[in-house]
Formats: C-alpha cells, structure tokens, sequence
C-alpha cells in the first residue's frame, strides 16, 4: 500500500509543488487548502503524514498538529516554514512535529526528510508490535509462548475449562505438562477448589494406595490412625497424576474404578467414598505402544484420552525463544535480586541454535543460573553455559578439518580447543559431576580438575557435585 500524505496550505502553488513531486516519488496525496478543510478529510481517511502550513487563516499549523495529534498520535506531522522564522518551527516540535521545511524548497531535501520519516514511523509500529506480542506471554496462566503450536494448546484450554472432561496431556519432560494442567484448573470453575498433584513415578509402589486413597487405622504395620488419600484432598476440585504411565496394575484397575465410578476405598476399608474430581494425567511416554506391550491397561487408556492435549517441544516452538527469556529474566531478576536488562544478540542467536534436550525446563535452567553469575547488566555470549556456546552450531574439530599452510599452525591452541570442548561434552553427559566425566574421559579425578581449571569451565555447583561420588 502507498504511504497516504496529507498536504495542507493557503497557496495553490505549494500544493502543487509537493503533490507532483511526491506522487512522482509513489505517495498517495491528498490536497486541503486550510486546517478546516484538513480536519473534515482527515475524519473520512487515515494518512501517515500530514505536511501543513505554519501560517494558515482560520486555523494555525500550530492548532492544526493538536487536533491531528489528539486523533491520531501515530500520524507524522511535518511543518511547513518560511526561511528564517525557525523558532515556530522549533516550537512545532515540542508539541509532537517530526521536523519541519523550510521555504523555498530544496527538492532533495524535502525528498530525504519525509523518507527517513516514514522510516522512522515504521520502525515504531514495528517495536510497538513487538512490545504488544511480548506482552502477550502471560496469556494463560503462567504458559508463555506465541507460536501456532502454543496457540493451538491455547485454543483447546480455553474450548475445556468450563467442562469436568478427563485430560490427558502428552508431551517431552520439560514441556509444561503441569503448567498446562494448572493454566486449566485456575481459569476454570475450579479455581477456587484444590489442585493437588501427584507424580506417579515418585511414589514407592508399596505405599501408592495408600498414598492415593487413604487408608484406616490398622490396616496395616505402621497406620496408627485414620489417614485422608490425595483424591480425598481434591474432593471438589483437580488432581494431576503426572507420569501416569509409571503406574503398577493394581493401581490402574482402582483408578480405573474411581474415573467411572467416582468412588474409591481406603486401604482396610469395608465402606466406599465418594469422591468429586476433575481428573488430569499427563506422561511422556506412549501410552498406546504400552497398551499393546499389555503394561498399561486399554480400558483405562480411554478413560483418560478423552481430550488429548500435546504439550510441544521447545524444538517445535523456537520462536518463543525470545520471549520465554524475557519472561524467565523478569522472574530471575525479582528472585535474585538483580538488574539485568537483557540479552545481546549475539546470545540469543546462541539460545536459538541449542537444540534443548531438557525443553523449556532446561532453558529455564540456563537463564536462572546466567542470571546469578551475571555481573554485568546485559548477558554476553561468554555469560552462558559452555553446553550452549559449545553445542549452537560450533563443529568439533577434527584433525579432516585442518589445514597445514605454509605459516604452519598452532599446535598447542588446536589441541586446547579440542581438550575444552571433550571436556564441555563429559560434563553434560555427567550432569555436572565431575569425577562422572573423568571416568567418561579416562583420566583422574586430579586431572579433570586441572584441565577445568585451565580452561575456566565455569559449572554451577562445582565444589558440592566435587563429592558426588566419593
């Protein structure tokens, strides 16, 4: 679409001057001969400009860029001004002129001026889009994201709040299943009520009925008194049995029981309980490859399938990088109690090339501990974790890949740079622990040390996860 432009003055011959020159330059103009005839056109049409008069009968340029401003204070205002009488010009601009002409034109001049403004317009609709999309990142609950496939968990949360439906949410580990889970309980009818949580692959498989649904006093060594199960805790409200797929048989068939009877029995009880819950599971495994391997029950499996929500993986959804940083830096800064204002972008092309095998739990992770160690107020490429700098897109070097010129080489930084990246990857696939990746590297523990020393490795927690394993 051509930039519209609005050109007001009293002397025919200015309008068209600028209305021949800038439709030459492929501009939309449109003519008023005072700011009356300005204001009634501007009330039918929208303009991204408006280049006017300083002197006018009827209606000053001045009075003229108030009423402009107070409807559309996006519009550019440019002020026409004889040579020599800059000071209303000047005073133009104080009250919301991007800049003025002076009379008699200089063609290139004029040109160049409403170029750059209509450059400089677009440059803020753009950050004030992007400040609005940023802004969007509490849009349920405590998810962040923009993404289609964020957009699409949105749209099925907001289709299934109001309704008592089964849930099961599948999805990596560090997806959000939970938050998922929550964003549906608290903007629900349910809000008010319990959400109680129970990871399923926490629980010994010995005490899980009894944890679950309660049991009397007697019914076995140990139950000294009558004791309420979690699904009696949510009585009116959610329970979440995350990694549902970690449940033992006996256990399926009684939940199984309470998803279609909405009764359960504790534990040396003769009497069952009724029970009101809305029930959400959620797992990271195939519950349909398990239902055929006969480990997990097809009739529960149903059950709980009802509605399937898929939380994606960070991979599916790295437009969202930007955004969960800044969501994850607010968090940290108020925790911590810090002050960083943000990332270079150098950084965040890093964070957006590292594949993430720990989804937005692990870059959660990264920005948390970036932010304790930051002592500046920008995070710099060199502020992240090795794993990140090592793993966005740096190749290991290999020996294929050097070449002897006739200036020789470094030997010594070659195989430094080789050493510290070994090093990098032993660590992670360690978790950290350092007497983990010597053995993974065969060499001692002393030498590990050394070597993580000598090339400043900086890794969260070195001197507890030291004694790891001794």
């Amino acid at each position: 679409m051509k930039p519209r432009i609005l050109v007001v003055d009293d002397e025919e011959s200015i309008r068209e001057f600028l209305e021949i020159m800038l439709r030459k330059e492929g501009y939309e103009i449109t003519c008023a001969e005072n700011g009356e005839q300005a204001l009634d056109i501007f009330k039918k049409k929208s303009f991204e400009m408006v280049i006017s008069d300083l002197q006018m009968p009827k209606m000053t340029g001045l009075e003229l860029l108030q009423q402009i401003k107070n409807q559309s204070p996006d519009t550019i205002f440019m002020m026409i001004t004889a040579f020599g009488t800059t000071e209303s010009a000047v005073e133009a601009m104080k009250i919301g002129a991007y800049d003025y002409l002076t009379k008699p034109f200089k063609i290139d001049e004029v040109r160049i001026n409403i170029a750059n403004a209509l450059k400089t317009r677009n440059l803020e609709t753009e950050n004030r889009m992007l400040k609005k999309e940023l802004g969007k990142e509490n849009i349920v609950h405590n998810l962040v994201g923009n993404s289609d496939s964020m957009h699409h968990v949105f749209d099925i949360i907001s289709r299934v709040i109001n309704t008592p439906t089964t849930i099961l949410i599948t999805g990596e580990s560090g997806t959000g299943k939970e938050m998922i889970a929550k964003a549906i309980h608290f903007n629900g009818p349910w809000h008010g009520k319990p959400f109680v949580p129970i990871n399923c692959g926490a629980i010994p498989e010995t005490l899980m009925e009894s944890e679950m649904f309660g049991h009397k006093k007697g019914s076995f060594t140990g139950a000294v008194a009558d004791k309420i199960g979690l699904f009696e805790a949510a009585d009116g409200g959610t329970i979440f049995l995350d990694e549902v797929g970690e449940l033992p048989m006996s256990i399926q068939v009684k939940l199984l029981r309470v998803i279609q009877e909405r009764v359960m029995r504790r534990v040396g009880a003769v009497d069952d309980t009724e029970v009101n819950v809305r029930i959400i599971a959620a797992t990271n495994r195939d519950l349909g490859v398990m239902v055929k391997e006969k480990i997990f029950r097809e009739d529960l499996y149903y059950r709980l399938n009802v509605i399937n929500i898929h939380a994606p993986s960070l991979r599916d959804r790295m437009d969202d990088i930007p955004i969960l940083v800044q969501h994850f830096l607010k968090k940290y800064n108020e925790r911590l109690n810090k002050n960083i204002t943000g990332l270079s972008n150098e950084a965040v092309e890093l964070l957006k090339k590292y594949e993430y095998p720990g989804n937005v739990r692990e870059l959660e992770n990264i920005i948390e501990r970036t932010v304790a160690l930051e002592a500046g107020s920008v995070i710099l490429p060199e502020s992240l974790p090795p794993i990140v700098n090592t793993s966005s897109g740096r190749k290991m070097v290999s020996s294929h890949d050097i070449e002897i010129t006739e200036d020789g080489i470094d030997l010594d930084k070659v195989i430094g740079q080789i050493e510290k990246e070994l090093l990098v990857k032993a660590i992670h696939s360690a978790n950290g622990v350092k007497k983990r990746a010597a053995k993974l590297l065969g060499i001692t523990f002393r030498s590990m040390r050394y070597r993580v020393e000598k090339h400043r490795l900086g890794i969260i927690g070195e001197d507890e996860l030291d004694d790891d394993e001794s």
